[in-house]
């Protein structure tokens, strides 16, 4: 799955659904130990890089998928995303640990499950496989789900609260 010929190496990792579908169609093998993992990723914290590695430990390769500004806003409320998808994508892709990122419009990640069709769909600990959303489909089609990262203590919206409060790291 190379993304492409860019300088920048975070340019070579992100690309929309129909390319990363276009070319997992292209080399089907590449499906094989491809690992899918989603969120919002406003304001970066080491909760999301630790939900990150243990997916990308979970496979061959790590796919994250990331929520549009307007999915963050539905699933978050008005404000949010306070960072532009384009530069939380570029985040997400400059993490040793992610292999490719591709933006998606939905509230969950069903679409690009089914037109990646990925091995293995990694969720956070704030799930358990029995509510992770998309878990009919991902049965469906096959799609191995696992839960990883660390206990769910870290989130951007209690680092927003912090911040607006004026509370520092050990508030």
């Amino acid at each position: 799955m190379s993304a492409g010929a860019s300088r920048d190496p975070r340019d070579q990792k992100i690309a929309s659904l129909d390319v990363w579908a276009a070319r997992l169609a292209a080399a089907p093998d590449e499906r094989e130990g491809l690992v899918l993992a989603n969120g919002i990723f406003d304001l970066l914290h080491v909760g999301h890089v630790r939900y990150l590695a243990a997916a990308r430990a979970a496979g061959r390769a790590l796919l994250v998928a990331v929520n549009s500004d307007e999915s963050a806003r539905r699933l978050k409320g008005p404000g949010r995303p306070l960072v532009p998808l384009a530069e939380r994508m570029e985040l997400v892709a400059a993490l040793g640990c992610v292999d490719f990122v591709v933006p998606f419009e939905g509230d969950t990640v069903e679409e690009v499950l089914r037109r990646l069709r990925p091995a293995v769909h990694a969720k956070g600990t704030d799930y358990t496989v029995a509510s992770v959303p998309e878990r009919g489909v991902a049965a469906e089609l096959s799609i191995r789900t696992v839960i990883v990262g660390d206990p769910k203590e870290h989130a951007s919206s209690d680092l927003i609260g912090r911040i607006r409060r004026g509370e520092g790291a050990n508030a």
